[in-house]
């Protein structure tokens, strides 16, 4: 075979993904009618992105153009090379406290530097089909830190919502509630009551709307309530001045064009120190987006492809940087919009980026009077909504494990960061886990027909033998089962009830195998199907057991019954040509 041949063979054995988008299904069937859906949707959820994209990227620390322009590039490029249909990308509440942070510590030329960084990531967990994997994070953990970004949201939102004088906002959490605190006497009232009435309308307008029998009323209630708010806030501070901030006021408004291509400096030493940010984005972008992606299966009755999901969101975010955008990631809430107006296709997702795209060409200065606290009751009422308030009340219903898992991640998120919410979650589930399955395995001794030899001794096992159950293996594999005067000669191990053999457990029987052959005993292994018998394979050690790997018990008898014969002639020789030899 030649080199060349061997490399495509490699290359064919090697795990990865192939890279296959959604919109490759438009190439099939795609028609008139779909375009009518998606165009409808699209121009829909476009609007809705408006405000939510300002907002966020004014929580993380950035101009409100940020949000919009990432809305723009990164939605377009996840809904072209994404694997889920429906699925409408952009900036996320999710990431405006990793970001916040990340500003905060490294400045923003080192949040694009890390945002691309995350990209790659992104590309190679789907690339190497790590996608299918992020479902095995427990989901006590993902509602735990989900809840405490919320909280976090919420409490950013404060400063703007009182219209609070405070120069800049800290990152971490009690250095906010202690700039919370000394500015609580420059509350602007007129800040409160926009804020207020901003939310009310928010919460009432679908449900004043829906509750109506007319069908003007019911078409009323699909007009976005926060494009509602913008309108009439945006009007009250334009007509009457008020005295609250606006976008105008902080950031001088919103360009009518579109960003220019920066390639952002890129050291050794910004890269090395940047590699844990970026692995924080990576990795709740691919949580984010994979849950998001899920949640649009279920409305749609469809399936996405997690691994080419991730590796459209790994493009998005390797090109926003240069455009001076923030992370984007997939947002739930603008993805059941884009479903519920109609959208059948990714080409909804791109006609939203457009959307957004003609509105910042034609209608940027408009933007200006945006009240601030308008934005900040917007991002209140997504930040209750994302949380899931109602696990905290079923807590006394859930095993010890499941409480310490979500609170351990709950505070720790509000406290410390998500990097460590997250590594800190993910080990108290491993440890319960592995507590939970060592208490379901089990390895007990099996009583045998009274026909068979007293020489032969059988065990049942039972779960998954791992490293951190092995001690169960400690009765079976005593090496006084192999040197006292009464010890089997045989011994059974019956792999019937077992699910799981790992490396450290393996270990241990192939060395009581080796001990008990050196002293010419017999180790007989039955039963063994499935990732038992892989791993078997994988020692060797069914060539070494040979014969003595048998399909079931009772073959397992037969054999040690042959074996005890063996034994016997064995020890007769010796005992023949060394007549001082002890039996």
């Amino acid at each position: 075979m030649s080199v060349k041949q061997h490399i495509s063979t490699a290359l064919r054995k090697f795990p990865i993904a192939r890279f296959y988008p959604a919109t490759m299904s438009l190439l099939k069937g795609y028609s008139v009618g779909n375009f009518t859906s998606d165009l409808s949707a699209g121009l829909t959820v476009g609007i809705v992105a408006l405000p939510l994209a300002m907002a966020f990227a004014i929580a993380s620390g950035l101009t409100p153009e940020a949000g919009i322009y990432t809305a723009i590039f990164a939605g377009f490029l996840i809904s072209l090379f994404g694997g889920c249909k429906v699925q409408i990308g952009g900036p996320a509440g999710a990431f405006i406290v990793i970001v916040y942070g990340i500003i905060a510590q490294y400045g923003v030329q080192n949040l694009l530097i890390a945002t691309f960084m995350s990209g790659i990531f992104l590309f190679l967990m789907g690339l190497f089909k790590i996608g299918s994997f992020i479902r095995f994070i427990p989901v006590s953990t993902v509602i735990g830190f989900t809840n405490g970004i919320a909280v976090l949201i919420g409490l950013s939102q404060v400063k703007d919502f009182l219209g609070l004088e405070i120069q800049k906002m800290p990152a971490d959490f009690f250095s906010q509630i202690k700039a919370l605190y000394g500015a609580i006497n420059t509350i602007n009232p007129y800040s409160i009551g926009l804020g207020a009435a901003s939310l009310l309308i928010v919460f009432l307008w679908p449900r004043t709307w829906t509750a109506s029998s007319s069908a003007l009323r019911r078409w009323m209630a699909h007009i976005p309530s926060t494009i509602i708010v913008l309108v009439i806030m945006t009007s009250l501070v334009t007509f009457f001045h008020l005295p609250v901030e606006t976008i105008g006021s902080r950031f001088g408004g919103i360009p009518q064009s579109l960003p220019t291509f920066v390639v952002p400096e890129l050291s050794l030493e910004s890269f090395e120190q940047l590699i844990r940010p970026a692995l924080t984005l990576a990795l709740l972008g691919a949580i984010e987006s994979l849950l998001c992606a899920r949640v649009a299966d279920s409305i749609i009755h469809d399936r996405h492809d997690p691994n080419q999901e991730l590796m459209g969101q790994g493009i998005a975010n390797c090109v926003v940087p240069f455009f001076g955008c923030m992370p984007s990631t997939g947002t739930i809430a603008r993805t059941v919009t884009n479903i519920k107006s109609g959208a059948v296709s990714p080409v909804a997702g791109i006609i939203h980026a457009l959307t957004l795209l003609v509105i910042v060409l034609a209608a940027a200065p408009l933007a200006a009077n945006v009240p601030l606290c308008c934005l900040s009751a917007i991002l209140l009422f997504m930040a209750f909504n994302m949380g899931n308030w109602y696990e905290f009340i079923r807590l006394r219903q859930f095993t010890m494990s499941y409480k310490a898992t979500l609170l351990a991640t709950f505070f720790l998120t509000v406290i410390f960061d998500l990097t460590v919410a997250v590594e800190v979650g993910l080990a108290v589930a491993s440890l319960f886990f592995m507590y939970r399955m060592n208490t379901l395995t089990r390895v007990l001794p099996i009583t045998l027909p009274p026909d068979v030899p007293e020489k032969v001794q059988a065990w049942l096992m039972e779960g998954a033998l791992f490293f951190g159950s092995i001690s169960k293996l400690e009765a079976a594999t005593d090496p006084k089962v192999i040197t006292s005067p009464d010890a089997p000669d045989v011994i059974i191990f019956d792999f019937r009830e077992l699910i799981s053999l790992d490396n450290s457990a393996g270990d241990i029987i192939e060395g009581f195998q080796r001990n008990l052959a050196a002293n010419h005993k017999v180790l007989i292994i039955a039963n063994a199907t499935d990732h038992p018998l892989q791993q078997l394979k994988r020692l060797r050690l069914d060539t070494v057991l040979g014969k003595y790997l048998a399909p079931d018990m009772e073959s397992a008898l037969l054999l040690a019954r042959e074996a005890l014969e063996e034994i016997r002639v064995f020890r007769e020789k010796v005992a023949q040509n060394n007549p001082t030899a002890k039996h």
